[in-house]
Formats: structure tokens, sequence, C-alpha cells
């Protein structure tokens, strides 16, 4: 692998090792190859290890095989993907309801699978969704930006917006909810709240408007456990309509889309804000109005 990467106008100046440990996270011994075989260039030139690095400069690195061994994947189908971004380092693309993020067989085929075809390469998740939902997931077209990706995830720089349609009306027009939540010990598909044992999970959750007796609401993720929005709102009194887990109402498709993630692009500090439509959760929405 070969990249080149201009600094941006907003990071300070460090040196050549402050940038590849602390900026872009490579693991010491992936910096102590680049070291030893001068596989890091400023400007097209060989540099020192404390040289000095300013915005603008243009940061050449060259990976082998060993740095980064290839991983291979089953190739899916590249015409079921749909872009919504893509660039050097990354792709995100827009999920369809019923179709898994990544595989959980060798020989299954998923979103990875077909995003990886639509690439040309493998690619690495970032996030995941439930197979029931739709919307924008995040991929990393290489293992040198992944870890990058994933501390923004931890760090809770990426912001994952959904949005769901829930039976009832919701009565408050701003809620968060932070209720444990841990396995159900009865049924392994499901969670629960659980405040003794269960992981802190945090939903932020703003009523957009009510259609007929159901409210449409908007959800920002600050944790991200497995079921995290359909085990709260569901617990409040407020199931998300086609649930299949959670919600007995029977409806086509879960009504539950990752419609806008936001962040800022560790590479040029330009700030991403990308949108999904979902054809299939807009006519949900017509049929309950």
């Amino acid at each position: 692998m070969h990249f080149t990467i201009t600094i941006p106008q907003g990071l300070p100046e460090m040196t050549v090792k402050e940038l590849l440990e602390e900026q872009f996270l490579i693991p010491r011994k992936i910096r102590h190859f680049l070291r030893i075989k001068k596989h890091v260039f400023v400007n097209q030139k060989p540099i020192n290890w404390q040289s000095i690095v300013h915005p603008h400069d243009k940061i050449t690195l060259i990976f082998d095989e060993e740095d980064y061994p290839e991983k291979s994947i089953l190739m899916g189908k590249a015409d079921l993907v749909e872009e919504l971004y893509q660039d050097e380092h990354i792709i995100i693309v827009n999920k369809p309801e019923g179709m898994k993020t990544h595989a959980n067989e060798p020989t299954e085929l998923a979103l990875l699978n077909h995003v990886s075809a639509y690439v040309g390469s493998t690619c690495y998740v970032v996030h995941r969704l439930d197979k029931e939902t739709s919307g924008a997931v995040l991929f990393a077209k290489n293992p040198f930006i992944l870890p990058i990706l994933n501390r923004l995830l931890e760090n809770k720089e990426i912001s994952r917006e959904y949005w769901a349609l829930v039976q009832g009306t919701f009565p408050k027009k701003h809620q968060i909810y932070t209720d444990k939540i841990g396995r159900n010990r009865h049924d392994r598909r499901k969670r629960l709240v659980d405040h003794k044992n269960g992981q802190y999970a945090e939903t932020q959750v703003t009523k957009l408007k009510e259609i007929g007796n159901n409210t449409l609401i908007k959800c920002q993720l600050k944790t991200g456990r497995t079921h995290q929005i359909r085990v709260h709102l569901a617990h409040h009194g407020y199931p998300i309509i086609g649930d299949p887990l959670y919600n007995s109402q029977n409806t086509e498709r879960l009504m539950l889309h990752a419609h806008r993630l936001t962040f800022t692009h560790p590479f040029t500090l330009e700030k991403l804000s990308i949108e999904a439509f979902s054809e299939s959760f807009e006519e949900g929405l017509q049929k309950e109005n």
C-alpha cells in the first residue's frame, strides 16, 4: 500500500514520530518497519524521525505486505451497493433492510462482501447495523485508517442519527435514556434493560412529528450497545413499529433507519454529514399516515 496525505491546515506542527504515533495511530511494530525501511517521506524527501511536519506538507507512507497482510474475504455483488460517499480511505453506503452488515460464516455473503466487491478489495467494518435496520454504514477501505476510525467511534466523535417510527404518542420533545442494557437469559436473540449487570447505554431522543397514532422520532447514539434504540424505546413503552423482537405489532419492515452520519475526516479535517434515504422506510411512514 502507498498513501500520500496532505497535512490539513487545522493540524498543529509536530514531529513525524508524533504524527505516526498519536495522530495516525500506527502500531509500534509498523512504525518500526517504516523507520528502518525508510518508507516515510515528507514532500518526496526522506526524513528524520524527529523532523517537524507542517500544514500543507505531503506525507508519503509505503506499507509492505508484512506490514498489513492482505485479508481475503468472499467477494459479493457490487451492483447491490448504493454508494453515499467514497474517497481513498473510506466508503459510506446505504444498507437495505434485511441484509447483514457482516457475515457470520466464511461462505456467507453480507454487506461487507458486496462493498468489497464494489471497491475491488477487502474493506473493514467500522460499525454495524442490525439486519432489520436500513441506512448509512461506514467502512474502512484499508487497515491503515481502521484504528483511527475506531478511535473516533470510541471517543463519540462519529455522530449516528437514526429515525424511528414508534407506537403511541411520544410525550416529550426531548428525552435521554440511560438504562443499562444486558443479555436476555431466556432468549439469546434479545437484549433487555438490566440495571444491575448491564452495560451503560445512552440514547438521545427528539420528537419529530406525530403520524396517526404513532410518532416519528430522531435518535442519537452516545453508546453502541446491541439493539440499544430498540430496547430503550420498548422498555419505556414506545416500541418501534415492525420490530420482530420487541413489538408484537406486525408490519413489512422494522421502522428504524440510520438517517445520517456526521464526523470530521481524520486526514482532511473536512466535516462530513452524509444522509441516507430509504424508499421502504418512506413507504412505511405513508402507510401509517
